[in-house]
């Protein structure tokens, strides 16, 4: 089994985590009792993370085939729409303004507004083989795959839309510029957990050099130096506070990978 050397606290995108030997899944063999941490583009590591694995350059590809748009899982968001743009290929414009790879969007349905990953699948493919979009659950930033994805294949329509280009970089104009995760916990129905943050005092309140950030109070953002423990705590006072003030459970958006578990 083939390794790579990952230094978190500059890997991931909120610079948080220590450096790790991770396991490369090759030719489909995926290790067993590893967790996969794609690009670590939501992700807050610990100081000691469970065995972690990536998928390696050998599931970062885009290719046509039989009408059908197929897409590596290592695949860059980024790498995907310029592609599109190149063959005007429609549906994909708003990639451009998430980051990651595709497998981790897959596994959490990514997207902006009604823009999902889901919208145009047609299977994925895992260690169980081909999967169609009909076999699995999925809504608002959540899905029921529980497997390594490898690849996945998509609609293939023509018409890249620069106007859709514009409408998703206007859509992310507010966000901060300081590392990030991201958006740190899903909408609740009906509201707005940068709203819920804000009402509870926490727009900007900062530990160490974690905050949750003035641009937007949904993004817990690190200043330099940030710790998993000034994150976490920033993470829990804001669900503590939002469930006591609005009966809300806010729920991370942002995957923490403690010593031995997931949440």
């Amino acid at each position: 089994m083939n390794t790579k050397i990952i230094d978190f606290s500059k890997f991931s995108s909120l610079r948080i985590g220590p450096v790790v030997e991770v396991a490369l899944i090759e030719d489909d063999i995926v290790p067993s009792g590893h967790i996969i941490v794609g690009s670590a583009n939501n992700l807050l590591v610990s100081p000691n993370p469970p065995p972690l694995m990536i998928l390696s350059k050998q599931y970062d590809f885009i290719r046509l085939d039989n009408n059908r748009l197929l897409v590596g899982a290592a695949t860059p968001g980024g790498r995907v729409v310029s592609f599109c743009k190149k063959n005007n290929i429609a549906h994909f414009e708003y990639l451009s303004k998430l980051p990651g790879t595709l497998g981790g969007m897959l596994k959490m349905n990514a997207g902006l507004k009604e823009y999902e990953i889901f919208n145009h699948l047609i299977e994925i493919r895992t260690q169980s083989g081909w999967i169609p979009k009909e076999a699995l659950e999925y809504g608002y930033r959540r899905t029921s795959i529980n497997e390594v994805v490898f690849e996945a294949a998509f609609d293939l329509e023509e018409g890249f839309s620069a106007q859709r280009l514009e409408m998703f970089a206007q859509m992310r104009s507010n966000q901060p510029n300081e590392p990030s995760a991201g958006s740190c916990f899903k909408n609740p129905p009906g509201d707005y957990a940068g709203r819920l943050i804000e009402a509870v005092g926490l727009r900007g309140k900062r530990v160490g050099a974690m905050a949750f950030s003035d641009v937007h109070a949904n993004f817990l953002v690190n200043y330099g130096g940030g710790t998993f423990e000034d994150a976490l705590f920033l993470i829990k006072e804001a669900q503590t506070k939002v469930l006591e003030n609005f009966g809300i459970l806010l729920q991370c958006e942002v995957v923490i990978l403690g010593d031995t578990i997931v949440t």
